[in-house]
């Protein structure tokens, strides 16, 4: 019988970062059985009482977290010893090697990621962007994005889109129907953006479709599952992609995030070469 683990993710802030941490971890460990408890802005000693006061109560009880003050990173160690739960930070060795290689202390300010300064709200401008810019729209000023993503019907390009956005790129996604979906002014691209072509294989294709359609109770039997079709669709994209010199990203095998991490690091080598 596997141990189920019950894991207490603390965090001083919204909780992102430990999250994201743990899920990049648990990824490793294919027999990892667990129940995850997650405790955000946890700023006072009476928090971490109540989180060790639950977590002493179950069996196989672990702490991650992610707080910047001290004494409060102290007294969580403290009590988790006295209770025999193991307790593991992720950014104080990191925060505490940062400091001596930069010779300054940290500011030990929790929440300092998410200030309200220029980078956050051209972060919003940029997801604003994204949403009026998805699936083909607004292409009279799609020219002002950052980047531009193509690819034949679920081909993961709005996801995409959006997660980009997120990390501050306006990002426009365009369908590729037929010859007319591009707009002159991007075939000729005179302002250099950044295009990206996504493809994936047809029989994956067919999945993805067929789901979409029973999402939407309408007849899987069309041209729109159609293997013959799709291989088409996907030929004649390549070709488009081939024939305008933009890079392209096979998607069968790629999470989004694996995608948008190409997308962007396309997007700095062709701001090097303008």
């Amino acid at each position: 019988m596997k141990i189920t683990h019950q894991i207490y993710l603390v965090s001083d802030s919204t909780g992102e970062t430990i999250e994201r941490i743990f899920t990049a971890l648990k990824a490793q460990f294919s027999a990892f059985k667990y129940k995850k408890y997650q405790f955000s802005f946890t700023r006072t000693k009476n928090q971490i009482n109540e989180i060790i006061k639950n977590s002493s109560k179950n069996k196989n009880s672990l702490i991650l977290y992610t707080l910047v003050d001290s004494d409060l990173t102290n007294y969580l160690i403290k009590e988790a010893d006295k209770n025999n739960i193991p307790c593991f930070g992720v950014l104080g060795e990191l925060i505490k090697n940062f400091s001596n290689i930069l010779k300054q202390d940290a500011l030990n300010i929790p929440s300092r990621q998410h200030k309200l300064n220029d980078e956050y709200y051209e972060r919003v401008e940029a997801i604003q962007f994204t949403m009026t810019h998805d699936d083909g729209k607004n292409l009279k000023d799609i020219e002002n994005s950052d980047i531009i993503i193509l690819g034949v019907s679920r081909t993961s390009k709005t996801p995409t889109s959006i997660y980009l956005a997120n990390r501050g790129f306006k990002t426009s996604n365009i369908p590729l129907i037929d010859k007319n979906s591009i707009p002159e002014n991007i075939k000729k691209n005179e302002r250099n953006i950044c295009i990206v072509g996504l493809t994936t294989d047809p029989e994956r294709l067919i999945d993805l479709r067929k789901n979409r359609l029973r999402t939407l109770r309408e007849n899987e039997k069309s041209s729109y599952t159609n293997l013959k079709k799709i291989s088409e669709e996907v030929q004649e994209a390549r070709k488009t992609f081939k024939k305008y010199k933009w890079p392209v990203i096979d998607v069968t095998r790629k999470s989004v995030e694996e995608t948008a991490a190409s997308i962007i690091k396309i997007y700095e080598i062709s701001k090097k070469n303008v």
